[in-house]
């Protein structure tokens, strides 16, 4: 029988309460199982998705768990929905403890958003990076913010000109993008985390390949019935057993002094080479605030870190 996923990660004996967390994507697969289980610790759990329907029912089995909770709606291929959920969050709490950017897809098909950009991009990480700038002011000192990438991120350089287009589209190759693009933006989100001198911390990690998680179900033809049919075999991994490295990141001691790291079965692993490029990193970061239309987020940390380090400066 599957562990809850808090029982996985070694962490089925914390106390969360009074602390809130937000758990994007959660209406479904690995995030409905990770809300469930930061519930049943004690965590006020802000529940987001697209489906209010199914967003009500986990919100219903979270205050069945005697948890606070509740739903917020928020398309993330739009940037005022995102903005939105922001400013709904930063008016419900005073602090937030935990952000778990979870939400994201595979899309069979390729298309712009509004803004312009290849929608898995978009999706999968230009709303977290946004969701997480908008909500820095009301970020604890102490929070913690986790971000679902994948092993797919492996073998795919990152053509930040490539995501404005959907020339010689490729499915597989938009998802391996963006995936390699949350391990980037967590290192670069780590590093000024650190550099700001303060105690919040950025990790992500890679939860599995999991047939009951949704993701396959834009695959073609017949693949999204046999991968749900291999989803009942006992071996295979399940939802729960993917949540549990995202709970452990949320809520371990053991990795409260860690930061901008990639990984899998709640064990640090190294990610491909191109993920660890400080350079790419900071590039994709930047180019990120410039598609959004924002100021670059934590700059200063980073003009402070420079200052303080010369050879880090352009």
């Amino acid at each position: 029988m599957t562990q809850r996923p808090e029982a996985a990660a070694g962490v089925a004996d914390a106390d969360l309460d009074g602390t809130t967390a937000l758990v994007t994507g959660s209406t479904s697969g690995i995030g409905r199982e990770a809300a469930l289980a930061l519930g049943r610790l004690g965590a006020e759990v802000l529940v987001h998705g697209r489906d209010e329907a199914a967003g009500e029912a986990v919100v219903t089995e979270l205050e069945g768990l005697g948890a606070d909770a509740r739903f917020l709606p928020a398309d993330f291929a739009d940037v005022g929905a995102v903005r939105t959920l922001a400013d709904v969050v930063s008016s419900h709490v005073d602090e937030l403890d935990v952000l778990a950017n979870n939400a994201g897809g595979y899309f069979r098909e390729g298309r712009l958003t509004d803004l312009g950009v290849e929608y898995t991009f978009h999706v999968n990480h230009l709303a977290g990076y946004q969701l997480t700038a908008d909500l820095l002011p009301v970020l604890a000192d102490d929070a913690r913010v986790v971000t679902t990438s994948s092993a797919a991120h492996r073998g795919d350089q990152i053509d930040l000109d490539a995501v404005e287009s959907v020339d010689d589209y490729s499915s597989f190759g938009a998802y391996q993008r963006s995936k390699l693009a949350n391990v980037q933006f967590t290192a670069e989100l780590g590093r000024r985390f650190e550099a700001a001198s303060g105690t919040r911390t950025a990790n992500c990690l890679h939860p599995g390949a999991i047939p009951g998680s949704g993701f396959f179900r834009s695959l073609p033809g017949p693949l999204p019935r046999l991968v749900k049919s291999l989803g009942r075999l006992p071996f295979v991994t399940s939802p729960a057993d993917g949540a549990a490295t995202l709970v452990y990141l949320a809520v371990a001691d053991r990795v409260a002094d860690t930061t901008g790291r990639y990984f899998a079965d709640c064990a640090p692993e190294t990610p491909a080479d191109v993920a660890r490029d400080p350079e790419a990193q900071r590039r994709l970061w930047e180019r990120s605030a410039d598609l959004l239309g924002i100021d670059e987020p934590l700059a200063q940390a980073v003009a402070t870190d420079a200052d303080a380090d010369p050879a880090r400066a352009d």
